[in-house]
């Protein structure tokens, strides 16, 4: 009688099919697959970011707040000086400009992250609660979120900075932030909460005799968690750009803290000199920050919705 053996390669093989028939691929194996399909550009950008970011006091050449030993007031870039103690020169009190660019990313950073992380935070609670429970709850809700969206995000953003001041210095800007962004979060997740809480698996668990927050919690919450993301990777590019603008204003990050609306600022008067490099030191990182993040929010709508998938 023979004995029919299986082979260790075909029995592997068959532990990696699944029920479709379709072959598995490792944790590692999607996440290199998901790594290949991202934006270079962007992820370079944003990786850079941090880590000049972490690393920030072991980069930088000279302190951010204190003028540099023997060097001038509003010099030139080593290139024009031959100075290349500093780099990209000394603002008008004589402190390194590429010093104070890079603990500014530090800030912009912080700003940007831990903004978005609130003002989606907020939405995301709004927006779930407003969906599923609907009525009044959700008329009441939905008011606010639009008579909040009435005001021009800068306007706003002003008018609390001028009503709260910087009594908890950047997380006085924080706060701001997350208050004046958390409504978009509000209005698009509502939307598709709506949608949610109409399907069979949630009617299921009304019927199994799960509260209304377990129910929201795990079923609704986890299912508006992709959408969740891609408004948080589109939200930080806006967030900065405000926080910059804020500083601009002299209403931002209280001085003398190296933020990089500010330094734009304080460049006006030797712009009009002709001197472009103190604007375009912190103007640049600004852009291509904005511009990493945009791409990485269009790169995971993509990604994360089915029905632009390519097959």
């Amino acid at each position: 009688m023979a004995v029919i053996a299986t082979s260790p390669t075909t029995t592997d093989s068959a532990q990696e099919m699944d029920q479709a028939g379709r072959r598995r691929r490792p944790p590692w194996g999607r996440f290199r697959l998901l790594l290949a399909d991202a934006p270079t550009g962007a992820i370079v950008i944003i990786a850079a970011l941090v880590v000049v970011a972490v690393f920030a006091p072991w980069l930088a050449p000279h302190d951010p707040l204190q003028p540099v030993p023997g060097a001038l007031s509003t010099t030139g870039p080593a290139w024009e000086t031959g100075d290349w103690n500093s780099v990209l020169g000394t603002d008008f009190q004589g402190r390194d400009i590429l010093s104070r660019v890079i603990y500014g990313t530090r800030i912009s950073l912080a700003v940007g992250l831990v903004g978005t992380l609130v003002a989606g935070s907020l939405g995301l609670a709004v927006g779930v609660v407003a969906g599923y429970l609907g009525g009044l709850v959700d008329q009441v809700l939905m008011r606010i979120v639009d008579a909040w969206l009435a005001i021009p995000a800068l306007i706003f953003a002003v008018f609390l900075a001028m009503v709260f001041g910087n009594k908890l210095g950047i997380w006085s800007i924080v706060i701001i932030l997350g208050a004046v962004f958390w409504t978009r979060y509000a209005r698009v997740l509502r939307g598709e909460v709506l949608s949610l809480r109409e399907r069979d698996f949630v009617r299921l668990a009304q019927v199994a005799g799960a509260s209304r927050w377990r129910i929201m919690r795990r079923h609704i919450v986890p299912n508006v968690a992709n959408t969740w993301m891609v408004l948080a990777s589109l939200t930080v590019g806006v967030v900065i750009i405000l926080e910059a603008s804020l500083s601009f204003l002299g209403i931002g990050v209280p001085p003398p803290a190296p933020a990089w609306g500010s330094m734009i600022a304080e460049a006006r008067i030797p712009l009009m000199a002709g001197k472009w490099v103190p604007v375009a030191a912190p103007a640049v990182p600004i852009a291509l920050t904005v511009f990493a993040f945009n791409l990485l929010g269009d790169w995971l709508r993509v990604r994360l919705d089915p029905t632009q998938r390519n097959l």
